[in-house]
């Protein structure tokens, strides 16, 4: 079930790069997740969770500006792989290996950016405009996180 939750957290990733790693450490906090001794340990402390949801609520309102690149571009893109690989080896490191779960997370970020991508795109042009099809984009990927939370406990 983790590396299955850990794809899911890449596709999470793939669509809002914060997100994931918001709802990842908030489940590490909450539930806990052994990752005593990890290099990966940080995602359970205190305070992280509280870090990844500010910036998680920052990339929201970004998202919605019209300056804001394609996820696409190499830059985005990259950061939506690192922050699925996180999240993916943060999850299989609860479940035994890192390395499978990183594995995971990176697959689900590439099916999650390209994917949300274009289901954004069509739900854009279905509505005549994006702001509807973000906020819409926006709240999957807030209840996709909160499933992965709820899967832990």
């Amino acid at each position: 079930m983790f590396y299955a939750l850990a794809l899911l957290a890449g596709i999470v990733a793939g669509s809002r790069a914060l997100t994931a790693p918001a709802a990842v450490s908030w489940a590490a906090q909450l539930i806990p997740l052994n990752l005593e001794g990890s290099w990966l340990a940080f995602m359970g402390y205190a305070w992280t969770p509280w870090i990844f949801t500010a910036l998680a609520l920052v990339e929201l309102i970004t998202d919605q500006l019209p300056s804001t690149p394609s996820r696409k571009v190499p830059m985005q893109f990259g950061a939506r792989i690192v922050s699925g690989a996180l999240c993916g080896a943060t999850l299989g490191t609860a479940a035994g290996s890192w390395i499978v779960g990183l594995v995971a997370g990176v697959i689900g970020a590439v099916i999650g950016t390209y994917g949300g991508a274009e289901v954004r795109a069509r739900m854009a042009k279905a509505f005549g405009r994006d702001t509807p099809a973000a906020f819409i984009e926006d709240a999957g990927a807030i209840v996709l996180g909160l499933i992965i939370i709820l899967a832990l406990r």
